[in-house]
């Protein structure tokens, strides 16, 4: 029931904010474990940014993951997901056993404060949704609050740009051009590894990338 409860939510922001949310569906479990495997290789005490974590579907895998001395952020701008990802940390035993390791804050990352705070950023935010100089604050932001040796992980859906482009106008088409200009040069530059993940609805490309180090 649970399940459901946070699919239609998700979809209902999605209808009424697509520009952000900028999927139908939450995450699967396959997408959440690839996009939490930096945990997995870092030795603790480990500070971690979650930035729009909409229902917290990868935040689940996140606090199962989450070790003594851990410390998780949550970075979300809409209210009605801070709602839900507030009464998931209230009511549900896997969130409510690690809430005091916990911080919600209700912002844009952009106004998240500090430098070099996070060992681990995990980013669920729509990066194909946005102008081209959104996602140059939004890439400027992840490395300002990322440890020179942390790691970002954030993920777009397989061949989504090169689906769209047959199919929007002159101006949609413009933008996708320059974003993905812009991606590229980012993952050739900084990217360590990713993942495919074919097991998700739709199939996603989970990449990890590194500034520093």
């Amino acid at each position: 029931m649970r399940f459901w409860t946070e699919c239609w939510q998700f979809y209902r922001q999605f209808r009424e904010q697509y520009h952000t949310t900028g999927a139908i569906m939450p995450s699967g479990r396959a997408l959440a474990r690839a996009m939490t495997r930096p945990m997995r290789k870092l030795a603790g005490p480990r500070r971690i940014l979650e930035v729009g974590p909409g229902t917290g579907a990868v935040t689940e895998e996140i606090v199962r993951q989450l070790r003594r001395g851990d410390q998780l952020d949550l970075v979300e701008i809409n209210g009605d997901f801070v709602a839900f990802l507030e009464q998931r940390f209230s009511e549900e035993p896997t969130f409510r056993r690690r809430r005091s390791q916990t911080r919600i804050l209700h912002s844009p990352l952009q106004d998240v404060p500090g430098e070099h705070e996070y060992d681990i950023v995990i980013s669920g935010l729509p990066l194909n949704n946005f102008s081209l100089e959104l996602v140059d604050e939004l890439y400027r932001s992840y490395e300002r609050l990322l440890k020179p040796e942390g790691t970002l992980t954030y993920f777009e859906y397989a061949w989504i740009r090169d689906l769209k482009m047959p199919f929007v106008g002159a101006e949609e088409r413009e933008r996708l051009t320059k974003l993905t200009h812009y991606l590229t040069a980012k993952i050739r530059r900084y990217q360590i590894d990713d993942e495919m993940v074919l097991l998700n609805v739709p199939p996603a490309v989970a990449r990890h990338l590194r500034f520093g180090g």
